[in-house]
């Protein structure tokens, strides 16, 4: 019972062999024209590229086959790592003309969603990341690099850190090594697209190792990032999967950065959400981003978006920016022309990216050059002006003078995209290429005065000079005319009814003319390659150019923004005062219909007498949109920008904290009030005396006494917590109103309303004094809810308040305050006995010292009372 053993054609057996050890990539195998892929990988190529999958026989095996032509390879490829798909791409690479048999083929690039290169797969106003990530025992090490720009980023931090760092810098791809992969998901869930590393990739040694040999130092101490262990090991393993994916010419990836976490204001991920900076609820929310860019370049929108995540602390820092955005303010024909200049440049930090990994074109080489020609009249208007950081800007930059006269001595202006195409490199730059291009240009009527003058000369009047791939050029001549051929013409070939020859003059012209157009290519190309090794030299000013130019964008864009909205300068100092005169939402003030004002309003909180501000009113009265509007305006003023709104006085945030509305994670088993109870013991565990606190509508995700009762205890924490952190509290719980007879930091506002017969008119304006209602069954009308339902609620209100109104839920909380404030001295007292059984279940050996200190507060309270 035999049976006949499958034959493998050479191709196939290459083609496994190539496979084998791209098992997890999509393999684009090049045969001839065309990218083919087989089997499994045909199947998801085909479905999505949405081209014909077909098969074919594979000896006794039918094989699914699915390709494209080589030159649609940038048209296709980025749909397929869009789809989540690593893509190996394997070349020929040896002419087939000049070899018999099987073409030798290798992979020649890996491209992930991680790493790439490719314009059509990567976004200009963003970064595309690839992260890897370590948990140490201690603490954790991550690492971003974007190899389209050379960025290379380390950080080190506990777990709410690096989570806050993945959704900042949204990675494309993040590399964990095998083992962790369960750490991984539970810590960060499963939205982020992974590759898994082999274990010992992640070794001190190694890591250190791959790391001074890229950047050739004996240390890494010169980068600051030496004692960050678990962060190293995350840098090395980038490298080693970028030498995994072929990608080897590194020379753009310069230096290693380390983010600070102490340098810049702490934005947890919740709070990053929660005020929709760079994403939003739904596919039609406006973010923060889409209002405040008004940069011009790409490398602007990218450093617009770096700044968001890393919002500055230091004052001088701040400032610094100020100033400059205030000058241009003064300075509008300035602001117009520096504008105008970033316009003409394009994405110099990719294009020299492309010149280190030899990955540019002609074309993307006469770019740069003209990026850079936009420079000098930038860096004149910088050093010109009375602003000192400009001024700095300006003495930074390059002026790359010798690379554009390179450049444009080497290429014609509107060389094509494709060094093949020809026609690359400008006359005149080259003797040689000059030469050869007149013979290959002047062919034609070379031979055409060849033949005029043999068919005088031979009296031959049907003469034909023509070619052919078997010997090349000939003379035809009819057979009624073959006696009049010379003696000296050599006969090649005998047709029915003519005669083919040749002669000296035309296998010396055919000598000249063949290899012409050969040597013009190969000519090309290596003049093309010095200019490109040329400008290698010019990586690190360039991209000293790139950042300096993002800054200015930047700034410029800050200008704008401010001129166009009615911004106003902060006013930045070391105090703990938040005080905001007219501050306006940024985002939703652009969304009112044309014509409808937006309704300012003042906050002020201090340390001292306002700490926490209790804001009441009713749904949809715009409660949320002061909390987060507080809070926007405080990250725009300490990333450099002005503020909408008509004054503020700021004194340094370190962090902002957001609780504010639901957030169900269903997906990871959590309910809604179990997203927010996490989110609130975040804030709580994490308070500083910088902290800014917005917390919306705390305990609604539970029964109404629990939820009042952890709201009121939740503040209080806030109040009686040493650090005092300014916090603004929306609450629909009027009850919490009591809390001000009882803390003396805690004010009350409500947002107030107009009152009418059968509805209610939002004022939007934020007042001094408590709510007594919350206008529920109001806003249930306005929303169209059916009468029925609207006259029953009315009914049921009623009996409620008939009910309560000898016990409310708030006397209920001070008369219990009160009973627990009794004499402590009252031995018969039954609530000493519950007072004591509380102290006595505290467990000494976990309580905080600051809980401790809050506890001991308490009781000194009771006892003073």
């Amino acid at each position: 019972m035999s049976k006949k053993a499958t034959k493998e054609t050479p191709l196939m057996k290459q083609y496994n062999q190539i496979k084998s050890k791209y098992p997890d990539a999509l393999l684009l195998f090049r045969v001839g024209d065309f990218y083919e892929t087989f089997g499994e990988d045909a199947v998801k190529t085909a479905q999505v590229l949405d081209i014909v999958l077909t098969n074919r026989n594979n000896g006794s095996e039918r094989t699914e086959l699915a390709g494209f032509p080589h030159h649609s390879i940038n048209t296709y490829l980025p749909k397929l790592v869009k789809a989540g798909y690593r893509v190996a791409i394997c070349d020929q690479l040896e002419d087939p003309k000049t070899v018999k048999g099987i073409v030798k083929r290798g992979v020649t690039e890996l491209v992930t969603p991680g790493v790439a290169l490719n314009d059509d797969i990567l976004h200009s106003k963003s970064n595309n990341f690839l992260a890897s990530l370590w948990f140490g025992k201690t603490t954790n090490g991550v690492a971003f690099l974007d190899i389209s720009t050379g960025e290379f980023l380390v950080a080190q931090g506990d777990r709410f850190y690096i989570d806050k760092l993945l959704q900042n810098f949204k990675p494309s791809e993040i590399l964990i090594a095998k083992k962790q992969k369960k750490d991984f998901i539970d810590s960060f869930g499963e939205d982020f697209h992974l590759f898994f590393l082999e274990d010992w990739v992640y070794k001190q040694d190694y890591a250190n190792q791959v790391l001074t040999q890229h950047f050739q130092t004996n240390s890494l101490k010169g980068f600051g990032v030496d004692e960050l262990s678990e962060a190293i090991l995350a840098a090395g393993s980038i490298l080693f999967y970028l030498s995994e994916t072929q990608h080897n010419k590194l020379q753009h990836i310069t230096s290693i950065q380390r983010i600070v976490e102490d340098a810049y204001v702490w934005l947890d991920k919740f709070t990053i959400r929660n005020l929709e900076l760079y994403t939003g609820t739904s596919s039609q929310s406006v973010t923060l981003l889409d209002i405040i860019d008004k940069t011009t370049s790409a490398m602007g929108s990218r450093t617009l978006k770096r700044w968001l995540a890393l919002p500055l602390k230091k004052i001088n820092q701040i400032e610094q920016r100020h100033e400059v955005v205030a000058h241009f303010m003064q300075h509008i024909d300035t602001l117009h022309k520096v504008k105008e200049q970033v316009a003409k440049i394009s994405d110099i930090e990719r294009l020299i990216s492309k010149v280190a990994t030899e990955k540019i074109s002609p074309r993307e080489v006469v770019q740069l050059r003209m990026s850079l020609e936009a420079i000098p009249p930038i860096k004149q208007l910088c050093v010109l002006s009375d602003n000192e950081h400009l001024k700095a800007l300006g003495d930074r930059m390059h002026a790359c003078e010798q690379l554009c006269l390179r450049i444009k001595n080497t290429l014609f202006d509107d060389a094509p995209v494709n060094i093949l195409k020809g026609n690359v490199v400008a006359k005149g730059f080259s003797a040689d290429l000059d030469e050869l291009r007149n013979l290959s240009q002047s062919g034609k009527s070379y031979l055409d005065d060849m033949l005029k003058r043999e068919t005088e000369r031979t009296g031959i009047p049907s003469l034909k000079i023509d070619s052919n791939n078997v010997f090349g050029y000939y003379i035809e001549v009819r057979n009624t005319h073959r006696d009049k051929v010379p003696a000296e013409w050599i006969r090649k070939q005998t047709l029915v009814n003519a005669e083919r020859y040749i002669t000296d003059e035309l296998k010396e012209y055919e000598a000249k003319i063949l290899g012409a157009e050969e040597k013009i290519s190969q000519l090309e190309q290596r003049i093309f390659s010095e200019l490109v090794s040329f400008t290698n030299e010019y990586i690190a000013q360039i991209q000293t150019n790139a950042s300096l130019i993002g800054q200015l964008d930047c700034l410029c864009g800050f200008a704008q923004l401010a001129i166009e909205n009615n911004y106003s300068r902060p006013e930045m100092d070391a105090s703990f005062v938040l005080n905001i005169k007219n501050g306006r939402h940024p985002v939703i003030e652009k969304q009112l219909p044309v014509g409808v004002p937006y309704i300012a309003n003042d906050v002020y909180l201090d340390r001292d007498s306002q700490q926490i501000i209790m804001i009441t009113g009713p749904n949809m009265s715009g409660k949320s949109a002061i909390l987060r509007q507080s809070a926007l305006i405080v990250l725009l003023a300490q990333i450099g920008s002005f503020v909408p709104a008509e004054s503020a006085q700021i004194g340094i945030v370190d962090k902002i904290f957001t609780r504010v509305g639901a957030s169900d994670n269903i997906s990871m088993g959590e309910s809604t009030f179990m997203v927010e109870m996490n989110e609130a013991a975040l804030i709580l565990n994490n308070i500083s005396e910088r902290s800014l606190v917005l917390l919306d509508e705390i305990g609604r995700g539970t029964s109404t006494y629990d939820g009042i009762s952890i709201a009121w205890a939740i503040a209080e924490y806030l109040h009686e917590h040493p650090s005092k952190a300014k916090t603004l509290f929306a609450t629909h719980y009027h009850e919490l109103n009591e809390m001000t007879e009882s803390f003396e930091r805690i004010k009350n506002f409500n947002v107030s309303v107009k009152e009418t017969k059968d509805s209610v008119l939002f004022l939007r304006k934020l007042v001094s004094g408590g709510s007594a209602h919350s206008f529920g069954i109001h806003v249930a009308k306005m929303a169209g809810m059916p009468q029925f339902v609207i006259q029953k609620a009315n009914k049921i209100l009623k009996k409620l308040e008939e009910s309560h109104s000898s016990s409310t839920t708030s006397e209920t909380l001070k008369s219990t305050q009160k009973e627990m404030q009794l004499s402590f001295f009252n031995i018969e007292d039954p609530l000493l006995e519950e007072l004591k059984n509380e102290i006595t279940q505290i467990d000494i050996n976990t309580i905080t010292p600051v809980e401790a200190l809050m506890k001991l507060n308490e009781l000194k309270r009771i006892i003073g009372n």
